[in-house]
Parts: structure tokens; C-alpha cells; sequence
């Protein structure tokens, strides 16, 4: 349903009404009721889940959805495992740090096919090289999330440790701490932080970690139970959503113009550039490497691997029950 976004105290009592029973159109041609959980307050970057709403993709594939975008500081999987969202988005590292808090989750559709995050250095740095950062501080937000593990595998990629470096935990403040010299470099998001540096006249470099390490990123997520009883409703959002990724790439102007619907601050032509370049930045990100949304083994088996070695996950996980290609389109 086009524009059905709901966020704060009024998601809160909307989701705490049942669910509609899930199965895709019945044959009678009604839809089914779900809810997507988007993992964090409305932006661009959502899209795809936008587009496919606002297109009928949604519709077409015989889901009716509702768009749960969470606030700043939410619990990422509260939501799905008490039964109040269908499916969310979330990425491969958050999964499998879940399983190995003994929450059956599986990944079932890759969304964005590379890692987001990067280190960002002036481009007048002497950091010519992950390598390089030996003696210097890093910003990060703090030793949790996207940014810390990216920073992990990049010190790794050079043979360095956290010892070698000064790690300092600022907040969401890396381009602020860049620009005021605070830091020598920061790990941020590569279709974000770039972008408001450049804004404010400062010339980057990025190190992405999809070039060193495979870990995998955002996609579609349910729980196990979810693809037992509903495989149906499963494949019609996967499909739906991979169409909407597929659409923004196509037609990244009209994207923009779609997300006017769902995200309030895109109000001013300012805010609407902005929105653009971090489109821009994103496409490639969303962009297939192979078959649209299939994860691929080796990734998986790296970034457990890559955990192990880190003690992120200690328990015991069996990647067959992790991830699963089976819900794609045919």
C-alpha cells in the first residue's frame, strides 16, 4: 500500500495487533498483510522497499505491506522474533551474531552485494595504505556494528592488530572529527560520510572492506519458523524487493522522486541533491555480482571464519541453517 510508513509510539501500538494470517494471495485475489522491518529511521537508502511499494510490486506478488522503519537505538530483531514483523533487513554479520545468541534467523535474500563501510582519509593524508595506519588514531563509533568490524578486517588485511593503531570511539561524529583534525582517518559508511566530507570541501580517499574481506551485507531476513509455515509470502517479498533494488538502479531519478513519499526531510532541493548522491554512491552497492540476491558459500564460510578468529561468535554455527537461496525468484 503506497505511503503506509509508520514509525515511534504509533508502530509500537500498531504492531502490537496481530499479524494477518500469512500464505500470498489466497486465489480470491485478497492480499496478505505483512510487515518489513527497515532497520533504522527513513532514507534513500531504503529505496527498494519504497520503489517496490509504491511501483506494486508488492501488490503484484500478493503482499500487502507496511514499511516499520525503527528508531535510533531500537533492538534490531525485537520486533521479528515477537511475531510483529514478516521479514526485515538486516546484514549477514548481524544474522550470524544472532545464531550465536540462539536466534533462528535466516538470511534468505542479498540486497546490498558489497560491505558499506570503508576507512576515509584526508587526500592529503600520508595514509597511502591501510598499511599505512600504523601510529595514527582511528575514529570509530565504538567497538560494535559495521564500522568496528570493517576497521578488524582491514588491520587485518595489513598484518596489523588494534595495538598498532589508537582506536577512538567518537560517536556518529566521523566527518566532524575528520574535518576538525581530531583523527587522522575514520571508518564510516562509504555512501555517507564521503559525501557530507566532500560537501563540506574536503577531498577523501576510501578504503572500502568489500576489497579485502567478503563480509556479507544487508539483505532479507525471517526467522525459521517464518519459512516453514509461510514459503509463499517468503519468495513474494523477496521478488518484489529485488524487483525495487533493480528499478532504483534502472531509474535513479524516479527513485529519488518515490522516496519524497516516505521520508519527511526530503522537503528541499538541498536535501533532494543530498538524497541523490548518496543514491548515487549506493547503486553500485546494490548492483548484482551474479544471480540477483543468491548468496554465495565462500562469503559466508570467510566472514564465520573472520569471526571466529576475533571471538565475535564462540558457539558452535552450522551455516546450512544460517542463509538460503531457495526463496528467489525462479
Amino acid at each position: 500500500m503506497r505511503g503506509r510508513v509508520f514509525t515511534g509510539l504509533v508502530a509500537l501500538l500498531l504492531l502490537a495487533l496481530p499479524l494477518a494470517a500469512c500464505g500470498g494471495d489466497d486465489g480470491d485475489g485478497e492480499l496478505t498483510d505483512v510487515t518489513i522491518g527497515l532497520s533504522f529511521v527513513p532514507n534513500i537508502q531504503f529505496a527498494p522497499y519504497y520503489i517496490a511499494d509504491a511501483k506494486g510490486f508488492y501488490e503484484e506478488a500478493g503482499v500487502d505491506v507496511s514499511l516499520n522503519h525503527h528508531g535510533v537505538g531500537a533492538d534490531l530483531f525485537a520486533a521479528l522474533v515477537a511475531g510483529q514483523e514478516t521479514m526485515m533487513m538486516a546484514g549477514g554479520d548481524e544474522v550470524l551474531q544472532a545464531r550465536g545468541n540462539d536466534v533462528p534467523l535466516v538470511y534468505v535474500a542479498e540486497v546490498y552485494t558489497q560491505y558499506p563501510v570503508g576507512l576515509i582519509v584526508p587526500a592529503d593524508s600520508d595514509i597511502m595504505s591501510v598499511a599505512d595506519l600504523r601510529g595514527h588514531t582511528v575514529g570509530i563509533p565504538g567497538a560494535y556494528g559495521a564500522n568496528y568490524l570493517g576497521l578488524l578486517a582491514l588491520l587485518d588485511s595489513a598484518g596489523l592488530t588494534e595495538a598498532d593503531i589508537t582506536v577512538e570511539s567518537i560517536g556518529f561524529t566521523q566527518a566532524t572529527a575528520l574535518l576538525a583534525g581530531h583523527v587522522d582517518a575514520v571508518m564510516g559508511y562509504v555512501n555517507n560520510e564521503p559525501i557530507q566530507l566532500d560537501k563540506a570541501g574536503m577531498a577523501v580517499r576510501v578504503f572500502p572492506v568489500s576489497d579485502v574481506q567478503p563480509l556479507v551485507s544487508n539483505g532479507l531476513v525471517a526467522l525459521a519458523e517464518t519459512l516453514s509455515s509461510d514459503p509463499d509470502t517468503v519468495r513474494a517479498i523477496v521478488e518484489a524487493t529485488l524487483r525495487g533494488a533493480q528499478y532504483a538502479i534502472d531509474n535513479p531519478e524516479e527513485a529519488v522522486e518515490i522516496a519524497r513519499d516516505y521520508v519527511p526531510t526530503l522537503t528541499t532541493d538541498e536535501n533532494l541533491a543530498d538524497a541523490r548522491a548518496v543514491l548515487d554512491a549506493t547503486l553500485p552497492m546494490w548492483a548484482p555480482t551474479g544471480e540477483p540476491g543468491a548468496s554465495e558459500a565462500a562469503s559466508w564460510e570467510a566472514m564465520l571464519a573472520f569471526f571466529n578468529t576475533h571471538a565475535i561468535v564462540t558457539a558452535e554455527i552450522d551455516l546450512s541453517e544460517v542463509y538460503s537461496n531457495e526463496y528467489l525468484p525462479d
